[in-house]
């Protein structure tokens, strides 16, 4: 008995020293856990936006680098918050068919992504979300957020600090902490994980019109998460929840036929 008690013992030291080993492991590598900079950068010469030009904009201890175009007359501007993985250059697309139908844009890295040299933080992209708002909101036109992935929590945040025309979720989390809860259910990710982005917070404090889509599918950001943060929206338009549709898969799936005439009804009530 003594045997077996001291081999009990034993295993229970091990798996004890197994699981702090893990933790903290994880929390010293959380932001390369967390956040995926690395990608490619498509030149904006090599897009169909001839009009567009190159910007950058001064935040915190750095800059930002990101796309402008203006509207057109009646239009409004849409400020894109990129997702996780690269750089915004990559979803040149959306832009092209968003300027083809009058609107302008802004959309940029965040620093610590690739064109935006310096640190990956929330605290750093909260900065540069705002700092990208304010820069936007003093060439004048109308403003919409567009927030996609990981730039659900700086578009929330963003919308909730500052008056825009309307706020677009594409697969947002209820928070960063929660998907993490998700995805690592025995670990104490509340206690120790540092951007915890609480959407769930940021949201009940947006007074603009809200749109919500995601997919059934998603396999990154599980679609209950999108469905409680409308549920949590004050000012609610639609909810958009795509069958079999994955994390990737909605501008493919047409989201702008849904974000176009949303933006519109926005735009109508706001009197522009």
């Amino acid at each position: 008995m003594k045997l077996l008690r001291r081999i009990v013992l034993a295993v229970l030291i091990a798996v004890v020293v197994l699981y702090a080993a893990v933790v903290i492991y994880m929390y010293a590598n959380q932001r390369a856990l967390q956040y995926d900079p690395s990608g490619d950068v498509v030149a904006l010469a090599d897009t169909a936006l001839p009009q567009a030009r190159e910007v950058a904009i001064p935040s915190g201890d750095g800059t930002i680098n990101g796309w402008y175009q203006p509207p057109q007359v009646g239009k409004p501007l849409i400020i894109y918050y990129k997702g996780n993985a690269g750089s915004f250059s990559s979803e040149h697309e959306r832009f092209e068919r968003w300027v083809g139908d009058g609107y302008g844009f802004l959309a940029f890295d965040y620093r610590g992504f690739p064109l935006s040299p310096g640190t990956i933080s929330q605290d750093n992209i909260l900065e540069d979300a705002l700092a990208a708002f304010d820069w936007a909101q003093a060439r004048g036109a109308p403003i919409v957020i567009w927030g996609r992935s990981i730039g659900t929590g700086p578009a929330t945040y963003v919308a909730s600090e500052r008056a825009a025309d309307a706020l677009l979720l594409e697969t947002p989390f209820y928070s960063a902490v929660n998907v993490a809860a998700e995805r690592y259910p025995i670990l104490p990710v509340y206690w120790v994980m540092q951007d915890q982005f609480p959407v769930n917070d940021w949201i009940a404090k947006v007074d603009e019109p809200v749109l919500v889509a995601h997919g059934t599918a998603d396999q990154t950001i599980g679609v209950s998460n999108g469905e409680r943060v409308y549920a949590l929206a004050k000012n609610k338009d639609e909810l958009w929840i795509e069958p079999g549709a994955d994390h990737n898969d909605l501008w493919k799936l047409n989201i702008w036929s849904h974000a176009e005439p949303f933006f519109e009804r926005a735009e109508a009530a706001a009197g522009h």
